[in-house]
């Protein structure tokens, strides 16, 4: 482990060594086993063996009812922007795994969060919406869902809500634009948001 542990600290870029030695875990080591490590590497002060925790625990979130509320308590305290993207992919893979449809309650749950970084891995984590099952069905369904942050207090969390909408766009432009003529422009936060939706590349 100690051996693991240094190289995971030595990475600069990128996530991909923190994934694969996540799945080396999970291959490796029981359910159990391989939840108790994730959670002591959460403890570390380094943020790459944090990230490698998240991974191991998106991996087995939809196996074990106490890993989805510690992911969620996790993105409230971790102040690590690339944990938060590990969390945001470790949220993808529980909702792929359970289900899109079947996890609609905890989508909407995590959207409901008071803390802007549970509800932009969200909004984050499940990008492209509808590349994803059920959603793929019923992209009004994800359009209604992202919007309801079009006016956060947090930027970070207003940017990532205007970029999936824009994702969404390219395939259901006009599904967007009913969205959007709803909303109030006057209002700056909402005014940056639409901006975003907006944006080309």
């Amino acid at each position: 482990m100690n051996d693991l542990l240094q190289r995971l600290t030595q990475v600069k870029n990128g996530f991909k060594l923190f994934e694969s030695e996540a799945k080396k875990i999970i291959d490796n080591k029981t359910l159990s086993d391989s939840k108790t490590i994730a959670i002591n590497m959460l403890k570390s002060q380094f943020y790459q063996i944090r990230c490698c925790a998240i991974f191991v625990l998106g991996y087995i979130a939809a196996k074990d009812n106490e890993v989805l509320p510690l992911l969620e308590k996790t993105a409230c305290s971790d102040e690590s922007w690339q944990v938060q993207e590990i969390i945001a992919k470790a949220f993808d893979q529980y909702c792929k795994d359970n289900g899109y449809e079947n996890s609609l309650p905890e989508i909407k749950s995590w959207l409901s969060n008071e803390h802007p970084n549970v509800c932009r891995a969200v909004t984050e984590g499940l990008r492209i919406w509808t590349g994803r099952p059920y959603f793929k069905t019923y992209p009004e369904v994800a359009i209604v869902l992202i919007s309801q942050h079009k006016a956060s207090d947090s930027e970070y969390l207003r940017k990532s809500v205007g970029n999936s909408l824009r994702d969404i766009s390219k395939k259901y432009r006009e599904l967007v634009r009913m969205e959007t003529s709803k909303w109030d422009l006057q209002d700056q936060k909402i005014a940056f948001t639409y901006a975003y939706v907006l944006k080309r590349h």
